[in-house]
């Protein structure tokens, strides 16, 4: 499991017999680790839908070699190109997720044209601007582009057009301001800017209506 964004893990409860090995990277040294290849762009965004990812034996004795390998670089503290070491060892890594994840997938990489306007478009939701705006054609005149061709390299990218991504950010983060009991229907409306009147009986079926969405994309 390759977790990207830690605030949509919350309330975990382990049962008594469970074990796990975790390696905790920042994204900073992730983003320089990462080889300069467009493929990670569909790395992400598949990771972001499902972080789990299920090996066969070959590729979960690769993971694990490659996790001993970066613990056993880790306490090399005092290796004169500790930091260098430890970025080939992360790279490695990384490289092995990407070859997994085209195996699994069959995917094949993809434009840097491509690459870098869903990158550009993704970090306009990471910033969290699906909360006022949720029109295809807000992203694609800030990209420059035209709704249908931002759509349609989403599409081609991802799988999904540019509408199920703005409306994925946008019902996860309602999902998660409604686990937070401190906050009304009306609040959380309000953050999200929707058109009818403010009154707690519009704003809760607003709210309800995207925390179904929510349901129906995790579930079908």
């Amino acid at each position: 499991m390759i977790v990207r964004k830690g605030k949509l893990l919350n309330d975990l409860k382990p049962s008594d017999d469970f074990s796990v090995k975790v390696l905790y990277v920042t994204a900073p040294f992730i983003e320089l680790c990462t080889p300069q290849t467009n493929y990670g762009m569909k790395g992400q965004l598949s990771l972001f839908l499902n972080p789990i990812t299920s090996l066969d034996a070959g590729q979960r004795f690769v993971c694990e070699r490659d996790f001993r390998w970066i613990d056993y670089r880790l306490n090399q503290t005092s290796h004169a190109f500790y930091r260098e070491l430890l970025i080939n060892a992360v790279q490695s890594a990384i490289l092995d997720f990407f070859d997994f994840h085209s195996v699994i997938n069959k995917e094949t990489g993809i434009s840097t044209q491509n690459a870098l306007l869903i990158s550009r478009f993704l970090d306009m939701l990471e910033n969290g601007d699906y909360r006022e705006n949720r029109e295809v054609s807000y992203y694609a005149d800030a990209l420059c582009v035209t709704p249908k061709y931002l759509s349609e390299v989403s599409k081609a990218v991802s799988g999904y057009t540019a509408n199920y991504w703005i409306n994925r950010y946008t019902s996860l983060d309602i999902a998660r301001l409604l686990r937070d009991k401190t906050l009304t229907f009306v609040e959380i409306s309000d953050m999200f800017h929707f058109s009818s009147p403010a009154s707690p009986r519009s704003a809760r079926t607003k709210v309800k209506a995207w925390r179904l969405s929510v349901f129906q994309q995790r579930y079908g």
